[in-house]
């Protein structure tokens, strides 16, 4: 039997097919457990070893999503997925995704698709009123928004940006340069220095409740400075991955006004979380980062990948990343009218990735949005008060988002084995983690389709189980 991969009538058909699909997964993913019970090499050993010779049918491809991919998968779209961080998505998102998929476009310049790059700057527009940030960091003003691919895109795109601007002021050779995260903040910031060239970086140690000491980082800074090295960037976490803890976002700016260097904010996770107004205190004194990075794919009701960049001043970031090779050019570009998203990042392709955002923003609305946030807040903090008043629990860390940290009060030993014992039952997922080699459990609260009833049947199983 042969088919034709052209064939639009069928590909309504297997569409609607594919949709129904989707929507039957979703539905029965509570049935089955959150990981399945899969060894290294299974998936593979169901593959044939050669790709096919000719067109298969559409039908036998829909049975092997079935037969291969689903058991062989982690559900993060489970409610009892716990672990790392909430990976969103919605149908909206998934509706946006194949909106996106279907118009094939290619948006690095502004000539090769024009609504891909003014929706991308318009609904970043919109997000700048939604959380908070400052006005000026509209495409309008000086600054301006522009979809990576991962909060750690951001943040190396924001180091090299930093080295650029450092180099330019002092001559400095990139293995001069000095940068500065918490103890606690994200791999990204390490892994990032590394790639662009960064000769130092200084994981400052943490407080009572993990966020940066301020007064180790101006330590830190000095004595490099004393050194004859030279910092460079400096970056505060708005939510760091272990604990969720909170950086002081203004105090850091002052220091890295005072020493000239690039200050950026990661809130990977938290940043979705200031579309509520009652949250926004923790990013205090914004209006002095250079650069800040938050993933709709988080905590946003965004399928992965949907990374927000801004920046307060483009003209850095541009001077740093535009290379102009002949055919780039254009009329358009040449104007200095409209935004050629290729400045903006590492890689000239780009897709479509507005569209999802736009079609979650007009599907839930603020309000909605707000109100799944506020949900998942309230969740965590419930089940971090009642951890907190259970003598056999130890909440290690404050809980100002989804995340709840904790630790049996039994010790390292009882602490890992809960863990193992929660995980092994199948029903839920939690990420086991560790701050100064003491383990502790991460819960974290906010998958798509977790509710109350999903977060009390967890506590009743740690209760069971401790």
């Amino acid at each position: 039997m042969t088919t034709d991969p052209f064939d639009l009538d069928a590909f309504r058909r297997d569409g609607h097919q594919l949709i129904e699909w989707i929507a039957d997964y979703l539905e029965g993913l509570e049935s089955r457990p959150v990981r399945e019970p899969v060894e290294p090499g299974d998936v593979r050993a169901k593959l044939p070893s050669a790709a096919p010779e000719h067109p298969e049918p559409f039908a036998d491809t829909m049975a092997d999503l079935d037969e291969i991919v689903v058991p062989g998968l982690a559900h993060w779209q489970h409610p009892g997925w716990f672990a790392y961080f909430p990976a969103m998505s919605s149908p909206a998102a998934i509706l946006g995704e194949l909106a996106s998929a279907g118009l094939g476009v290619q948006g690095m310049l502004w000539s090769t698709s024009p609504a891909a790059t003014e929706m991308e700057s318009h609904v970043l527009d919109w997000l700048v009123d939604l959380t908070g940030v400052p006005q000026s960091w509209k495409t309008t003003g000086e600054g301006g928004g522009v979809l990576q691919m991962s909060a750690s895109d951001s943040t190396h795109t924001a180091l090299v940006i930093a080295r650029e601007q450092a180099r330019q002021r002092s001559s400095a050779s990139a293995e001069n340069m000095v940068a500065y995260a918490s103890s606690q903040a994200h791999s990204s910031v390490e892994k990032g220095a590394r790639v662009a060239g960064y000769g130092h970086v200084r994981l400052i140690p943490v407080d009572s409740e993990f966020a940066i000491d301020l007064g180790q980082l101006r330590s830190a800074v000095t004595d490099d400075i004393a050194a004859g090295l030279t910092p460079a960037f400096v970056c505060a976490a708005v939510g760091t991955t272990g604990t969720t803890a909170v950086d002081p976002v203004r105090d850091i700016g002052e220091i890295a006004d005072r020493h000239d260097m690039w200050f950026h904010v990661d809130a990977a996770y938290a940043g979705a979380a200031m579309i509520c107004p009652e949250f926004r205190h923790h990013q205090d004194g914004l209006e002095s980062a250079d650069s800040y990075t938050f993933n709709a794919h988080k905590w946003m009701a965004t399928n992965f990948d949907c990374s927000i960049f801004w920046v307060a001043d483009r003209r850095p970031l541009i001077e740093t990343l535009s290379i102009l090779p002949p055919y780039l050019r254009d009329a358009a570009t040449e104007t200095g009218a409209v935004i050629d998203y290729r400045d903006w990042h590492v890689p000239l392709g780009r897709r479509f990735r507005a569209l999802k955002l736009w079609f979650v923003l007009r599907s839930f609305g603020a309000e909605g949005l707000r109100d799944m946030i506020r949900n998942s807040v309230d969740q965590a903090q419930n089940l971090a008060a009642w951890l907190a008043g259970d003598p056999r629990f130890e909440v290690i860390a404050p809980t100002p988002f989804g995340l709840v940290s904790f630790r049996h009060t039994d010790g390292d030993t009882a602490t890992t084995n809960l863990a193992e014992a929660i995980n092994s039952d199948g029903s839920f997922y939690i990420t086991p983690s560790e701050i100064d080699g003491s383990p502790f459990i991460r819960v974290s609260i906010g998958s798509t389709w977790t509710r109350q009833h999903h977060v009390d049947q967890l506590r009743d199983l740690i209760s069971r189980l401790a």
